[in-house]
């Protein structure tokens, strides 16, 4: 849907230069890795603008990717139910995680977010080693969902602290791998174990797998295998040495051999397969079929409507950088927010490599909300003060442009 512009300010007619009386701000926002939830961010961006103009109307809109509050967000958009349940955390040590149920669908639909079972933040910083973190929680979730009732499952993947591949979350469920001589991989060892893989066999496999869809929401960008594949692009952010990257990249590529020749299709190259450490490609293992992520979560969580009722948009992550417009929300975001012709603010922990690329999709100003050098504990503990103060300082900004063209346009009237 595409917005008449304004032959002004060249955006949306009623746009927050030319709106009269409250200005109407959408917040969808997404988490601060490791620090903050999608709503506490939403909550904070919301403070900085009323304390910037106190006559705002701000909507919020806490946006999920399949990461960390994947589940909450969703069950409290459908009015669902959450369970809880112990499963083994990454690093093999049990952890308390949750699923839940979506209200008001036919079908009896359970959500999974891999980062419940397997996240980077229950890897404690001393252990991050993604050669040896394992998915069996994951796998686990999956089972006890389907011994629940699920006659439908929905996972997010996002936010890991793992490279098996899903692996162990397919062990979990009953799928062995074993090397040549056909001794089975040790249980939940981790993304090294696979350089011995040789056959899969899922005969054996969950039976409530055969009858049960699985659907998932991944970032379609991320591949298994290659010169973009998820050991070389997202190792290194989980703890990985130069010669653990070249060890897991030889792992992913002898699992791709063996999973493509199980599947008959290529999937070290399918879609999604590096989602989560490769879990995509797991999942794709176990019968599961994989979705660009946002084709799945922004029906679930409508912001369509709140885009139509808006002068002004803000949205935040934890980092922007040149792999934001690769299906990460503030793009996403923002490619919504401009088929309407509304301006896009984005705020960030940090800016990173070629993060100019993100004015091509829509975001017309980004920030980052670090005001000074500070270490990543110290950005942490204080991402919420931070936050509430650049959604301030950035609202300041915004109203000054306000009063300029409006003065500009007096002026010229008198004149």
């Amino acid at each position: 849907m595409s917005a008449p512009l304004c032959p002004c300010c060249c955006h949306s007619k009623g746009c927050y230069f030319h709106s009269k009386g409250n200005i109407k701000i959408l917040v969808a926002a997404s988490g601060f890795k490791e620090s903050l939830e999608p709503q506490a961010a939403a909550n904070a961006i919301e403070a900085g603008i009323l304390r910037a103009d106190p006559t705002a109307i701000a909507t919020k809109a806490p946006l999920v990717d399949g990461g960390e509050g994947f589940v909450e967000a969703l069950v409290s958009a459908t009015d669902g139910t959450l369970q809880k349940l112990t499963v083994m955390g990454p690093v093999r040590q049990p952890v308390s995680s949750h699923y839940g149920f979506l209200g008001g669908y036919r079908r009896k639909t359970a959500v999974i977010e891999m980062a419940a079972a397997a996240g980077l933040r229950l890897v404690p910083p001393e252990l991050r080693d993604p050669t040896s973190t394992t998915t069996f929680g994951v796998g686990e979730t999956i089972a006890a969902a389907l011994e629940a009732g699920a006659e439908e499952i929905l996972i997010g993947c996002g936010d890991s602290g793992t490279c098996d591949a899903g692996v162990g979350m397919a062990q979990a469920l009953g799928v062995r791998f074993s090397d040549i001589h056909g001794n089975d991989l040790p249980l939940a060892a981790g993304g090294a174990s696979l350089n011995d893989l040789a056959i899969i066999d899922r005969t054996e496999r969950h039976h409530l797998l055969r009858q049960v869809p699985i659907h998932v929401a991944c970032n379609w960008h991320n591949v298994l295998c290659g010169p973009e594949g998820v050991a070389r692009v997202f190792g290194p952010q989980k703890g990985t040495t130069a010669s653990d990257v070249d060890h897991l990249v030889r792992a992913m590529d002898i699992f791709a051999s063996a999973c493509s020749f199980e599947l008959g299709v290529d999937v070290g190259q399918a879609p999604g397969s590096g989602a989560s450490g490769g879990l995509g490609a797991g999942l794709m293992l176990i019968g599961a079929q994989l979705h660009q992520r946002y084709d799945i979560i922004m029906p679930l969580l409508d912001i369509d409507p709140l885009l139509d009722d808006c002068h002004l948009v803000f949205t935040a992550e934890g980092s922007i950088d040149f792999q934001t417009p690769r299906g990460k929300i503030p793009a996403e975001v923002a490619m919504r927010a401009k088929a309407r012709g509304l301006p896009v603010v984005a705020l960030a922990g940090t800016i990173g490599q070629g993060a100019n690329v993100n004015y091509e999709v829509g975001i017309d100003a980004f920030a980052s909300i670090l005001q000074r050098p500070v270490t990543l504990e110290t950005a942490i503990a204080e991402a919420e003060r931070l936050l509430v103060e650049s959604a301030e300082s950035a609202m300041r900004m915004i109203m000054i442009g306000r009063s300029l063209r409006l003065g500009s346009e007096i002026n010229l009237i008198v004149e």
